[in-house]
């Protein structure tokens, strides 16, 4: 039997999170003030819309309604997505992350910032660019040599249809 709040909201709610082909990342109480804030965040191998996280809502604020898992007193429900950095910590975070640059802070110590090319269920193929106009390296990196990563937001990145198109272009 689970004792956290955090863990019995996990329990109710996830089953109506999976039922809309989303899954369950994080669920997080906080007190603001007086008010309490149910923050849920959702996500899928696709990314989710608006349309999802709206419906989505409305299926957990209806379940929490008929319950008394969220006890007396009002709370606001939040529903979105991980965001833009988004921490891996799941494999299907690093699935998620292939073609992202990420910031991984390693085991051992130190930092790596590249590109996931490729994961399995060992680890990781990376693209490490190139310093002072060298080439990018490729790396393989275990998961256990991984202490935490980060998604990184890039603002320059040229998408891959990009390149196409231009190719098809000379």
């Amino acid at each position: 039997m689970s004792t956290t709040q955090s863990e019995r909201l996990r329990e109710l709610l996830e089953p109506l999170v999976t039922s809309q082909g989303l899954d369950l990342e994080e669920i997080a109480v906080d007190s603001v003030g007086r008010k309490r804030v149910l923050r849920v965040v959702v996500d899928s191998d696709t990314g989710a819309d608006l349309d999802q996280i709206a419906d989505v809502s409305r299926e957990l604020s209806a379940r929490l309604d008929d319950t008394d898992a969220m006890g007396e007193g009002e709370y606001t429900l939040e529903v979105g997505t991980p965001g833009a950095e988004r921490p891996l910590k799941e494999h299907r975070h690093y699935v998620r992350a292939v073609e992202r640059l990420v910031r991984f802070q390693l085991a051992e110590g130190g930092e790596l910032v590249a590109r996931i090319l490729d994961v399995d269920d060992e680890g990781l193929d990376l693209e490490v660019p190139g310093v002072k106009g060298r080439k990018a390296t490729t790396r393989r990196l275990a998961f256990a040599d991984i202490d935490r990563a980060r998604v990184q937001v890039e603002f320059n990145r040229k998408d891959k249809s990009d390149k196409n198109e231009k190719e098809e272009e000379a």
